[in-house]
Formats: structure tokens, C-alpha cells, sequence
């Protein structure tokens, strides 16, 4: 096992050995390295003052990525690249171009937001994704600006994307690479402080090993939801077993008749893997959550913690998704639907963990809808999620799967209004009879988000969506700004 923590800051590396498993990235940036262009403004991944970039090799260069400081924590930067708006400065003193555009453009105004602007943009600009307006507003769709100065701020954004990367950043990026694949020793990172552990294996097996020994672990993968119980709620930690150095929970595997998503690929990652398939599904998860979060945040994660209103269980239900959980050696797969008992409550033994998820192509008689309900069009927790797989034998329902969340204490097939669906003419008539099925599947609940009587409600509209979409001619069912393939 290493004992320490090694990256680095900008192009200066560090090693870290006593350092609070728990303790944020931002923390440590404002408090020790007194870095203090990097903002805490909301402290749980929403406002994007706290925007940094973490470069990691991929391929034979390095990916760069935007993340929120706020949430994440110091020691899963293990074998990364920490850059923050201080890094961008040119050798000379002089700004960065992506500086250079937003003071060219007046986009700023009381510059507190501006440090995390400048790093998505940063982000996005070495990409080399082309400049539309709607790639534009998705990379700055984290970022929050109080002043509201958003036009300045999307002009220097059109103008940043397009200019070349050869700044001194890339210039020194094939030393950067090396560096930290030097650092890849495949040991664990094994770290204690104050009577608290954090363990970071490097391989999979090592992770079944660990949590048998600590079967009451956080298991920590893109900590957008365990980092919100440190900020917010003040949770104390006792052991954290994080899963961001295991290349194998990394891989999706495409086969003939299904995709294989291990736990550990982001939500970047994974919504491209399955929006060629499920096309609903990337738009989903496009509104799920800013880049930054996407980046973050894992299809594993998404489903272990098993809330009634995470937007990837119902999608993966409907589609017919298979998990598959690990316990030592000991494999088992089950449908995924079943993971989920009760509210807060998953089929999951001490020390087992998931390892993947199997989710099946698509087949051409299927239909498939995915519907994201909330306050807010983006970024938003769901009120309900619905979605839909309807497969179609000429005018006939062959088979149904209907998922929702947040409809009941976790996310659940309507059973009843598939029966009444299944081997029925795909008519208005029989949806009806579908929609008033839903009465006897679910009996939702009232809380800060939506009344029951308006869940039961849009869950019944949504089935209705559903067939309109999928019967006759395309209708414009869609508010303006949802990119879906909703003819696909």
C-alpha cells in the first residue's frame, strides 16, 4: 500500500500524506495553497464558482475536464492534474487566451462567478467541439453568473472555443502525461487521519477484498451525492473506499445484443454510450446535471444509492437493464428493478458492491420514451421521471415496460398498466385504460416538489405522451430547447 497522495498543481507536483479523507478540493486550494481564485459560492456542485479542471491520460494525450471543487475530495486527485485559473496565465505574465476573450467581451462584471466561467470555458475549448450555440450553452450550463451578464459571457464563449490550443499548457502536456503514468504504481492508497481511513484501490479485485474487510465503507465514486454529506449535512466519515483509480469499472463494452456500462464510467461517458442506442436516454441525461457533475458523477453511482428520484433507474428499467453486483469472488446478476426494495433499501449483502450494468440494445419494433419532469427544464431533481419501452407487432402491443421515479418509495415498473397494455391494439382506447391502471400501481406522495394528485396526474400524461409520439403523425409534443430524437 502507498501511504501518500500524489498529483499535481499546475505543473508543480505534490504528495500528501496527512490530509483529512474528506476534507474539499476548494478547501484545500483556499486554505492551504492559498489559491483563492477558486470561489465557494453554494458549496454542493450548483453554482460553478468553484470550477477547476483535472486532466487525467486518456489515449495518448490527456483529457481535461471541469469539475466543482466544492464536492469533491483532495485525495481522489491521486495521479491527476489539478489546474485552477491561476495555472492559466502565460509564462510571461500575460492572460490566457480564454481570459483575453472574456475581457475583450466585458463578460465580466462583479467577477466573483468570472474564475469559474474562465475554467469551463477552458475545458470546453480543448475539446475542439464546434461552437453552436447549444454546445456552447451546455459547457457554461454549471456555471451561474448573479449579475446576470450572460450575453458579454456566451460572445467570449463563441469566441474562446474556436481559438488554438497551443497555449503553454499544451506545450508541456507530453511531460504532464508522463508524469503522471509514472505515478501509476497500481498499489492502494491507503491514507488514516484523526482516527479515519480512506482506501483507493487500483484494481477491482483489490475493491472486493477491501469492502469484505470494511463491509460498513462509503464506497466514493464521482462524490456528487457523498459530497453533499460532508457540506451539507456535516456527516463524519469513518472509512471512505474510493473506486476513481479502477480502470476496469471504467470500460463499456459494446457487444452484438447489449452494452456492458462498468460502475464507474461517468455520466459524460456513459450517456454517449447509450444515446446511440436509447436517444431519450442522452437527453436525460444531458439535463440531469451541468458537464462539471457529468463529468463526476458515474451510471453506478446513480443507481446504488438507490433514491426513489434518480433519473438513470427508470431508463435502465424500461429498457430491460441487467445489474450485475459483486461480493468477493461471488458474482450474481439480477434484473434491476428487483435491486430495489424499499425506500433506502437495495437487494446489496455487506461488502458487495456493483460492478456494472448490462443494458440491451434496441431492438427496431421497440418504442422508447424518457420524460424528466422537474421545476426547473435542466439541472433539476426530478418531481417524475418516466420512461417507456413499448414494443409493436404491427398495431399490437407485444410487450410493455413502463418505469417511474418518484412516483413511490423507489423506482418501480407499473405492472398493472403493462398487463392492460400487453396484447392490446396501441390505440387512444386501450392508453386510456392504461393511464387509470396507474391509479392501482402507485400511490405517490405530497412533499416539497409536487402533490400527489399533480404526480398521479403527470404520470397519466406521460403514458398519453408516450403514445402520441409513437402512433401517427409526429406531433410537436416537446418544449423548445429539448434536443431529443423523439421521432427516432
Amino acid at each position: 500500500m502507498r501511504r501518500s497522495v500524489r498529483f499535481l498543481l499546475g505543473h508543480e507536483p505534490r504528495e500528501l500524506r496527512d490530509v483529512d479523507p474528506t476534507q474539499t478540493v476548494l478547501e484545500w486550494l483556499r486554505g492551504t495553497e492559498h489559491r483563492k481564485g477558486t470561489k465557494e459560492g453554494c458549496a454542493e456542485g450548483d453554482c460553478g464558482a468553484c470550477t477547476v479542471v483535472v486532466a487525467r491520460p486518456h489515449g495518448d494525450g490527456l483529457r481535461y475536464e471541469a469539475v466543482n471543487s466544492c464536492i469533491q475530495f483532495v485525495p481522489t486527485l491521486d495521479g491527476c492534474q489539478l489546474l485552477t485559473v491561476e495555472d492559466l496565465k502565460q509564462p510571461d505574465g500575460s492572460l490566457h487566451p480564454v481570459q483575453r476573450a472574456m475581457v475583450e467581451a466585458n463578460a465580466s462584471q462583479c467577477g466573483f462567478c468570472t474564475p469559474g466561467f474562465v475554467m469551463s470555458l477552458f475545458a470546453f475549448a480543448r475539446q475542439g467541439e464546434p461552437a453552436t450555440p447549444e454546445r456552447v450553452a451546455d459547457a457554461l450550463s454549471g456555471n451561474l453568473c448573479r449579475c446576470t451578464g450572460y450575453g458579454p459571457i456566451l460572445a467570449a464563449a463563441a469566441e474562446a472555443a474556436v481559438l488554438p490550443a497551443n497555449d503553454h499548457i499544451e506545450a508541456r502536456a507530453s511531460a504532464t502525461r508522463a508524469s503522471l503514468l509514472g505515478w501509476a504504481d497500481g498499489e492502494t492508497v491507503s491514507l488514516e487521519h484523526e482516527g479515519r481511513r480512506y482506501l483507493a484501490p487500483a484494481t477491482v479485485d483489490g475493491l472486493a477484498e477491501i469492502l469484505l474487510e470494511h463491509p460498513d465503507a462509503t464506497v466514493l465514486a464521482g462524490s456528487t451525492d457523498v459530497g453533499l454529506w460532508v457540506t451539507k449535512q456535516h456527516r463524519v466519515l469513518p472509512t471512505v473506499v474510493h473506486i476513481g483509480r479502477i480502470a476496469e469499472l471504467k470500460r463499456i463494452e459494446q457487444r452484438d445484443d447489449e452494452i456492458e456500462i462498468g460502475a464507474g464510467v461517468s455520466c459524460t461517458d456513459g450517456m454517449q454510450a447509450l444515446a446511440a442506442e436509447w436517444p431519450d436516454m442522452g437527453e436525460t441525461y444531458r439535463r440531469y446535471a451541468s458537464p462539471p457533475i457529468r463529468n463526476a458523477a458515474t451510471i453506478g453511482g446513480n443507481i446504488a444509492n438507490g433514491s426513489p428520484i434518480g433519473d438513470s433507474p427508470p431508463m435502465l428499467i424500461a429498457a430491460g437493464a441487467t445489474l450485475v453486483l459483486r461480493r468477493g469472488r461471488e458474482r450474481r446478476q439480477m434484473p434491476l428493478e428487483d435491486f430495489f426494495i424499499a425506500y433506502g433499501k437495495q437487494d446489496r449483502q455487506p461488502g458487495e458492491f456493483v460492478e456494472s450494468v448490462i443494458v440491451p440494445r434496441r431492438r427496431p419494433a421497440e418504442r422508447f420514451r424518457a420524460y424528466k419532469i422537474s421545476k426547473r427544464f435542466d439541472q433539476d431533481i426530478s418531481a417524475v421521471m418516466a420512461a417507456f419501452k413499448v414494443t409493436l407487432d404491427g398495431g399490437r402491443v407485444e410487450s410493455a415496460r413502463i418505469a417511474y421515479g418518484g412516483m413511490a418509495g423507489t423506482p418501480k415498473r407499473a405492472s398493472t398498466a403493462e398487463a392492460v397494455l400487453t396484447g392490446q391494439p396501441w390505440r387512444r382506447e386501450t392508453v386510456d385504460q392504461a393511464m387509470q391502471a396507474l391509479e392501482r400501481d402507485f400511490t405517490p406522495l405530497t412533499d416539497m416538489r409536487a402533490s400527489a394528485a399533480y404526480r398521479m396526474k403527470v404520470a397519466q400524461n406521460l403514458l398519453l405522451k408516450c403514445f402520441l409520439e409513437t402512433s401517427g403523425p409526429d406531433g410537436e409534443t416537446r418544449v423548445v430547447g429539448d434536443r431529443s430524437l423523439a421521432h427516432v
